[in-house]
């Protein structure tokens, strides 16, 4: 008899995920070039809005710990806004669920992504986001699998994971044994340049989707 489960209560560490999904970690940087290569110049006035957002952001995590929603409110709504995301050709769903099939069918996993960015039906990007109490390791785990729901999984998907005060990305590959690799961990708190960077980065992502690299 089949069984469901919750991916939050199912997949919890990165073990978790390795096991149930086979994934490999590839750290090699011809594996993940796409967050460090060249990367799209932005604007003085794209540098200008960033430097509002993040004093916006510095002004109302001074008074303590923000909540999921306030970081997606403050950091990640902004962001996908200034990469593009919200515009033609891309489709933004929130709250996306998903099922997961695993272990031959015997387990479905039940989710729901907090943000999930689409072109087509190609994946640009997931994104899951947690407190800033929480590391922005602690949302690795269910973004991968979140990750393996891609309806084109002979085609490289990108995630980025968040607690406001960090920012991480990840590529996945799927093929025959699934892959992914991260980023360095970006902390647009400490600098502004930081999160030039972050934007920077969104904005390549899209224009891998727009172009035939990816394909």
């Amino acid at each position: 008899m089949t069984q469901t489960k919750a991916i939050t209560d199912a997949i919890t560490t990165l073990t978790d995920v390795e096991n149930r999904f086979g994934f490999i970690r590839i750290e090699d940087e011809e594996f993940f070039p796409e967050w460090c290569e060249e990367l799209p110049t932005i604007t003085e006035t794209e540098k200008e809005n960033l430097d509002v957002l993040r004093r916006r952001y510095i002004y109302h995590r001074a008074d303590g710990n923000l909540l999921e929603g306030t970081v997606m409110l403050l950091l990640v709504s902004p962001l996908l806004a200034l990469a593009g995301f919200y515009d033609s050709p891309f489709r933004i769903k929130a709250e996306e669920s998903v099922n997961l099939l695993v272990d031959d069918g015997e387990e479905v996993l039940r989710g729901r992504i907090d943000v999930l960015v689409l072109q087509n039906k190609l994946w640009v990007m997931v994104l899951e986001s947690k407190k800033t109490t929480l590391s922005v390791f602690t949302a690795l785990p269910q973004a991968l699998a979140y990750l393996m729901a891609n309806p084109n999984p002979n085609l490289p998907v990108f995630g980025m994971v968040t607690n406001g005060d960090d920012i991480l990305f990840i590529k996945v590959v799927q093929g025959d044994k699934p892959q992914y690799d991260l980023s360095r961990v970006f902390a647009p708190f400490t600098s502004a340049k930081e999160l030039y960077i972050v934007l920077q980065i969104l904005k390549k992502f899209g224009q891998l989707v727009t172009s035939t690299n990816l394909c």
